[in-house]
């Protein structure tokens, strides 16, 4: 097929930030594509680059910014498409970064920005950032490609309610929308048609899918839809709040295995002074109790927390909370990030901001401890026969993946194992996970 412009052969794409991002450059490669069009990494010289941007922290504005500035070096007269929610909040910022002309496609306008691409003339810069805050459906990605991975993303919401003092995303996404039923089964049946093993089902707030269709559903439904499908597939969840954890999501979890026993749930602080200024709605107990019932009712689950260090006004008495609600409860794995003042929210302009060293060596404090709880994790699972969903490793015949439960491990296999779900009996403790044995191949 050939492309729909002829000024343009090559396409390279780029992507920072979440799992909703990568989906939707997913959908940007499979159009390029089926346009005709040359793929080509983002380091080489090519016609046209689109960079999907993230602002969730000022280090991802940067990069941003760095990803701008590196694909003009490249080729300065590519066309440059820049979207996500860095060009949705910073849009005059990067205008002002660079004198060559570009075009800024804004998240509610993703769905036509290969269109705008690869239009004869560029496109207007006001036409294609719009108002999120009216914003009632998810704009429609289709991904018929997820080019270099063993798993897929399955985005079924996108936008954010919560409005978290902290947090830059409900502005640069808008408000909660859920994707029809009906699309989301139809993408996860593309999935499987390409060979897809495993889905993550993700959104900005995913715990909130449903919520806004009519009639509504819930999360547990939709997953309920996908189980009845009876795929060949490994699913998982991306991140849930803690209080959309119900005993009903749990029990399912316990009962299907196609759906992984992984979760992962977002902190934050550990203080409940801190916790009430961020705008969670939750308290330091509460999230004790919901961590407690998780690990009781499915033994072995893995369990990934989010921690935001140094927000406005944490004294040392607040971090030290976090720290021993953390070292005292059965979690996995942390991810931990340190605050970032993003303009536009109501933390950037609290009293109280904590100096960059202070947020450095809280950082190492919980990273250290995170490494801990990881250790004490893959520990645990040694010695049992687990399924892993194979991936090209380092070296041959190295093989690498993830057990049921998220632990990585690496084993010695032929490559055409590579995208297919095997056995493997779990051995030793690596300083990346755990080595293991191949038992058994399909």
């Amino acid at each position: 097929m050939k492309s729909a412009s002829p000024w343009v052969g090559r396409v390279a794409v780029t992507t920072l930030g979440c799992k909703v991002n990568q989906f939707e450059s997913a959908a940007f490669l499979s159009d390029f594509a089926a346009q005709g069009l040359t793929i080509v990494p983002f380091a080489q010289p090519a016609d046209l680059y689109v960079i999907n941007t993230c602002a969730v922290t000022a280090k991802a504005g940067a990069q941003s910014r760095q990803l701008i500035r590196r694909a003009l070096k490249t080729n300065p007269k590519a066309r440059l498409i820049v979207t996500g929610c860095y060009a949705q909040v910073a849009s005059e910022e990067i205008l002002e970064l660079v004198e060559q002309p570009l075009c800024l496609v804004g998240n509610a306008y993703k769905h036509r920005l290969v269109e705008v691409a690869l239009a004869d003339s560029h496109c207007d810069l006001e036409m294609y950032l719009g108002d999120l805050a009216g914003a009632r459906e998810v704009c429609p990605l289709t991904v018929t490609g997820f080019a270099g991975r063993t798993r897929s993303y399955l985005k079924v919401q996108d936008g954010c309610n919560q409005f978290c003092t902290y947090c830059i995303v409900p502005y640069a996404r808008g408000r909660s929308r859920s994707v029809p039923p009906g699309a989301v089964l139809a993408q996860a049946q593309l999935f499987v048609e390409q060979g897809f093993r495993e889905m993550v089902l993700t959104g900005i707030h995913l715990g909130h899918y449903g919520l806004d269709l009519s009639p509504t559903m819930s999360l547990l439904t939709l997953v309920d839809l996908l189980l009845a499908q009876r795929h060949p597939v490994r699913y998982r969840l991306s991140s849930l709040e803690p209080t959309e954890i119900t005993p009903a999501l749990l029990a399912r979890m316990a009962e299907a295995p196609e759906l992984m026993p992984h979760l992962h749930i977002p902190l934050q602080s550990g203080d409940d002074r801190i916790l009430a200024a961020m705008h969670r709605r939750y308290t330091r107990a509460q999230f004790a109790e919901i961590i407690q019932a998780c690990a009781a009712s499915l033994p072995g689950l893995a369990i990934g927390v989010d921690v935001l260090v140094g927000f406005p006004g944490e004294d040392e008495a607040a971090f030290r909370n976090t720290y021993e609600l953390l070292a005292g409860l059965p979690v996995s794995y942390l991810h931990v990030f340190p605050y970032s003042r993003r303009p536009g929210t109501i933390a950037a302009k609290m009293s109280g901001q904590i100096p960059r060293p202070v947020k450095d060596e809280r950082v190492a404090l919980l990273r250290a401890l995170d490494q801990e709880k990881r250790q004490a994790f893959y520990g645990s699972h040694l010695g049992e026969v687990c399924g892993v969903l194979a991936e090209p490793g380092k070296g041959g015949k190295i093989l690498r993946g993830f057990t049921e439960h998220y632990v990585p491990v690496t084993f010695a296999g032929p490559a055409t194992l590579a995208n297919s779900v095997v056995s493997v009996r779990l051995d030793r403790l690596t300083e990346a996970g755990v080595a293991a044995t191949l038992m058994e191949a399909p």
